[in-house]
């Protein structure tokens, strides 16, 4: 019997939504980006001036979960003209920046977010970690585990240090 190789829709070539190995972030890279986000995430606390719970506040700052980072992205305004006529109220929620675990299992649960995203000219951050990925993105949102979460553009120092981070892989 002939052995046929498996073919990875994610590495088609000439797709433009074709995930490079370099896109994942994983190892120090990861280490660096989490970080990152933990201390946007507490600077940003500490300059809260309403003082509101910290869940809530964190509601605030990020989508948290597959479905809300779904319907956060199907709320904002696609690329092409004929969705923006359409719906042309701006939508009270943007994303900056979805992070999305890359080794879940199994992978249809967020095999649309990336397109989703890109619809809407918001960069996607693949992670992995050896199956604990999911368990170092809830750390960040104080839950056990989490496959997707986008940050919202508020404009706070989250924001700040994710702009910095996103823009030199860009160029």
């Amino acid at each position: 019997m002939r052995s046929v190789a498996p073919i990875n829709p994610q590495k088609k070539e000439g797709d433009p939504n074709c995930v490079k190995e370099s896109d994942y972030y994983e190892g120090e890279r990861l280490i660096h980006l989490l970080g990152l986000i933990q201390r946007g995430i507490e600077t940003s606390k500490l300059l809260n001036v309403n003082s509101l719970p910290e869940k809530i506040w964190l509601k605030q700052q990020i989508a948290i979960g597959i479905n809300e980072v779904t319907r956060v992205l199907e709320r904002m305004k696609a690329n092409t003209r004929d969705q923006q006529q359409q719906n042309p109220r701006q939508p009270p929620v943007q994303l900056q920046v979805v992070i999305v675990v890359a080794d879940c299992k199994p992978r249809m649960l967020t095999k649309h977010i990336p397109n989703l995203a890109a619809s809407r000219n918001v960069p996607v951050l693949y992670i992995r970690d050896n199956r604990r990925a999911s368990l170092r993105l809830g750390e960040l949102v104080k839950l056990k585990t989490a496959l997707a979460i986008g940050v919202k553009a508020r404009g706070n120092d989250l924001n700040q240090l994710l702009q910095q981070e996103i823009v030199p892989r860009d160029s």
